[in-house]
Order: C-alpha cells, then structure tokens, then sequence
C-alpha cells in the first residue's frame, strides 16, 4: 500500500502518540516503530515532523483516507498499543477516539 507524504506523517505522529501516551517508552515500542517506518517507507527524518503535525491536522488527514488505509491505521496502533507487553487505558482511550474521529467502525 502506497501512503503519500501528508499521510505518512499523520501515522508517525498517531503512533508516537499511543508510545507516550502512558508516560513510558519501551524499547520494544521502539523497535516496532522502526520496523514500520521501514515497511512503509517513512525516513527517520520525518518522525521529527511528524511530531509538529496537530492532532487536528492527522484526524484530518486519516478521515479522508480510504477505507483500507483506515484499517491499515487501526492494524498499527493496535499493535503499537500492545508492543510493550501491556495495554494502558490511556492507549486504549487514545486510539477509540482516533477511531471515533475518523470513522473507523469496531466490531465487538
């Protein structure tokens, strides 16, 4: 799946998110970042501005994607939120209110 500039940006910011959110940065988040920044193709040069995008900006940008890059984008930040060992709450909430956001449906 091709992501274009604006929307690689607001997915690193999304994901550097759901990472701090709980206050920690575990190396496990770490190195699943890299490894989807190397799967999508992202340079490291851009998680620094991914993190001058808005929340705003990258609800935004996630709402006009298509359907399949929005289930790609729930793919990730569930496994970002999982990467350390443990769920937070805060991810948790993080993430369903991306979801909320941009329309992306949760089965139950």
């Amino acid at each position: 799946m091709q992501y274009n500039l604006a929307e690689k940006l607001a997915i690193v910011k999304a994901i550097d998110e759901v990472i701090q959110v709980d206050g920690q940065v575990n190396k496990r988040e770490i190195n699943l970042l890299d490894r989807i920044m190397r799967i999508l193709k992202i340079e490291r040069e851009l998680l620094q501005e991914a993190r001058k995008v808005t929340k705003k900006e990258g609800l935004l940008i996630f709402s006009g994607m298509p359907t399949n890059k929005k289930h790609a984008l729930a793919v990730l930040l569930k496994e970002m939120a999982g990467a350390d060992g443990r769920v937070d709450e805060r991810e948790i909430n993080l993430i369903l209110h991306i979801f909320s956001e941009v329309g992306i449906r949760i089965d139950s």
